[in-house]
């Protein structure tokens, strides 16, 4: 479990807000599961990782992804689902391929806790408006994020957000978390 007080790089969990006003930061629980596995290598749709051939292009707009993962971990907070309210980054119509029209990214940081060690990350939310395939259910969220040793499909692990960015939901209720 991650300690509430701890600086851990992007975030301090418990300066800058009141007792009894939504906290800044919430923590998810959550379990890998397999994505399209298109991110981290080629495939029979792409002949090279998506995340490869996007991250240079995401660093000439600004977001330098270089030092994380070539690749995305997916993570279903199931049976919550998720929405991404106020990004720190969107980059409208990348071109990042001739094998589609251009999509449209968002992107919120984002903390990882597997096994009481934390991880940093991105959450990468390539907007289903603009894709024309591999779309995500609503309770998985993918994140581009430093390499974490050991992680496997199936395993548990915390996700930290920014409640100002990303708005968790109960899916079962619709109510908001």
């Amino acid at each position: 479990m991650c300690p509430c007080n701890q600086v851990m790089g992007y975030v301090n969990y418990t300066a800058g807000y009141n007792v009894g006003v939504d906290p800044p930061f919430l923590t998810v629980k959550g379990k890998v599961v397999r994505g399209h596995l298109v991110a981290s290598r080629p495939s029979q749709e792409y002949p090279f990782g998506t995340i490869e051939k996007q991250k240079p292009i995401f660093r000439r707009l600004g977001l330098d992804l270089d030092r994380f993962f070539n690749g995305t971990l997916n993570i279903s907070i199931a049976p919550k689902r998720w929405v991404l309210r106020d990004p720190e980054f969107t980059f409208m119509h990348v071109e990042w391929t001739e094998l589609h029209p251009p999509e449209t990214f968002s992107f919120a940081r984002c903390t990882l806790y597997f096994k009481d060690a934390p991880f940093k990350g991105w959450i990468y939310f390539p907007h289903p408006d603009t894709k024309q395939r591999h779309f995500q259910d609503p309770s998985v969220i993918e994140v581009i994020a430093e390499e974490i040793p050991g992680v496997h499909y199936g395993n548990g692990i915390q996700i930290i957000v920014e409640t100002a960015r990303v708005q968790m939901f109960d899916q079962t209720i619709s109510r908001q978390i």
